[in-house]
């Protein structure tokens, strides 16, 4: 991460997506739980996560189709990537409008990345993300984006472009402050919008990619300690359209200006961006057959997503079980072990974390009423929730049990017991996860510091509950002091899963070390197979 940053660079703007996916995953709650407008639905965080993550996703693959090489992608590639990710993975009002507000923000930063670039790339976003929705309301995102550009646009012509991003963070969360003094769904809800403290976030992260540190302002308003009166939700599917349709659409401008024709008396909340022939179009309608006909008169339309607010749904075709679980597994052994448990699975390759989207579409796989979401990752943890989110949204019941390791996963899934309640099962779930600790043995790539000092490329670091603790030069001597250390606090019961290149002898001696040292304490020995870390172990 840069310490300061003289323009947008590309790599910036890599440290931009990235610290907005992160600052959006733990606000992504509180948003969710002021979203009164246009739906008080309680999905904005959610929407702007997964728009925000389609993007960071987009970035990355640029880096990495870079890494061969010893160049930095251009800022030009880098933005575009950011635009186009945010584009095709846009979801809700919100997502949409943010994604157009990239793409406005990318069209300039494509030119020119200094103080000045920025400036003018903030007004073109404003503008652009106005211009996508067809009615344009004030004290919503839209105000909060013009603030912040207006706010940019008053800094002295030598500013930095670390002075250009503050002054947006400050205009955005001055503006955002008022914004329930100027749309009375949220004045009377108490609470500032849901997309606009969205884009303050982003904003934020924005500050901290060029200046190195998080701003410090805290949030504005926070979420009111009391349900949103029924009032609020004016807009809701009591009162607005039951359904809401969006759609990747390949159209030429001339055939969009059409659809915006057709759609806008249909229903509300339209919003058409994008351009160069992709577009993405969302609108809430009671028709939801009519919206997807008038994108397949004016072009290709796919990806199509329609949700009934507030409805319960499932898989049209197949009868669903009550309860099923979904668990990410690092290896391809693992992922048979689970799903001979009857779990879905969702496998984890290294250096690549399954999206959110693989999560959902995990879920939908179930075909279940009720889900048990085991991440057993800690890094997952605001993808899993995002991902549990829309489930949510779709009718499913899904409780997140936040696992942090594959051998805690294992053990949650060891006490599953569909015949007991979704309550009860969850508490004994998220009980045997937390009842065990892990630990995980991995080949240091580098020379580096860590908690139990200076490692060197090669050396076998033992990481108990995430932190190395051990560093040593082999794996069978390493993985003893570590299962040393980790039984000096008591068990009853050690799990081994051992990597696909490491010997069957190694579990033997280590068994054999456990029955010697440890009195009454059993092991289980599992293969975690293909793309499997050399040893995970889990304490009970």
């Amino acid at each position: 991460m840069p310490q300061t940053a003289d323009d947008m660079d590309a790599v910036a703007v890599r440290a931009w997506c990235s610290l907005a996916l992160e600052a959006l995953g733990r606000e992504r709650a509180a948003i969710d739980a002021i979203n009164v407008y246009p739906v008080a639905d309680g999905d904005t965080g959610t929407n702007l996560y997964l728009t925000v993550e389609s993007a960071n996703q987009a970035v990355e693959a640029v880096f990495a189709a870079h890494e061969t090489g010893s160049t930095t992608p251009l800022t030009a590639d880098a933005v575009r990537a950011m635009a186009h990710g945010a584009l095709i993975g846009a979801r809700g009002n919100s997502g949409t409008i943010l994604a157009q507000l990239l793409r406005g923000t990318a069209q300039v930063l494509a030119v020119g990345h200094d103080a000045d670039h920025l400036r003018r790339a903030l007004a073109t976003a404003a503008d652009a993300a106005r211009q996508a929705v067809a009615h344009p309301v004030e004290g919503t995102v839209l105000t909060v984006a013009a603030e912040a550009a207006e706010a940019a646009a008053r800094t002295a012509a030598d500013a930095t472009a670390a002075e250009v991003a503050q002054a947006a963070y400050e205009g955005a969360r001055a503006a955002l402050a008022a914004t329930p003094g100027q749309l009375a769904v949220l004045g009377r809800a108490g609470v500032v919008d849901a997309g606009g403290r969205g884009l303050v976030t982003v904003l934020g992260a924005l500050v901290e990619a060029v200046c190195g540190r998080a701003p410090a302002a805290g949030p504005v308003l926070p979420a009111p300690a009391l349900p949103v009166p029924d009032d609020c939700a004016a807009a809701g599917p009591a009162d607005g359209p039951a359904f809401e349709v969006i759609y990747l659409l390949e159209a030429t401008d001339e055939a969009v200006d059409r659809l915006r024709a057709r759609l806008d008396p249909l229903g509300d909340s339209l919003v058409v961006v994008g351009g160069d022939g992709l577009w993405n179009v969302h609108v809430h309608v009671d028709d939801a057959g009519a919206a997807v006909e008038a994108g397949v008169e004016a072009g290709r339309p796919y990806r199509i997503r329609i949700t009934h607010f507030g409805a319960d749904r499932v898989h049209p075709h197949v009868e669903p079980v009550q309860r099923a679980v979904v668990v990410v597994v690092p290896g391809d052994g693992l992922r048979g072990l689970c799903k001979e448990a009857g779990a879905t699975t969702v496998l984890a390759r290294p250096g690549e974390p399954p999206a959110s989207g693989e999560l959902v579409d995990a879920i939908r796989r179930a075909h279940a009423r009720e889900v048990v979401l085991l991440p057993n990752d800690a890094e997952l943890r605001h993808t899993a929730a995002a991902a549990a989110e829309q489930a949510r949204a779709e009718g499913v019941r899904v409780a997140l049990v936040p696992t942090r390791a594959a051998v805690q996963g294992l053990a949650a899934l060891a006490v599953h017991e569909p015949g007991r309640s979704f309550d009860e099962d969850v508490v004994a779930m998220t009980a045997a996860a937390g009842a065990t600790r892990y630990a995980e043995l991995a080949v240091a790539e580098r020379q580096s510091w860590t908690m139990a000092g200076i490692c060197q490329a090669g050396d076998v670091l033992g990481l108990i509950d995430g932190d190395v603790a051990v560093i040593g030069g082999d794996v069978p001597h390493t993985a003893r002091t570590v299962l040393d250390r980790m039984l000096a606090a008591g068990g009853e019961l050690v799990t081994l899963v051992l990597g696909e290149d490491v010997p069957d002898g190694l579990a033997d001696e280590l068994e054999e070390h456990v029955r010697e040292g440890h009195l009454a304490v059993d092991t289980v020995v599992y293969r975690g197979g293909p793309r499997s870390a050399p040893l995970l172990i889990g304490v009970e």
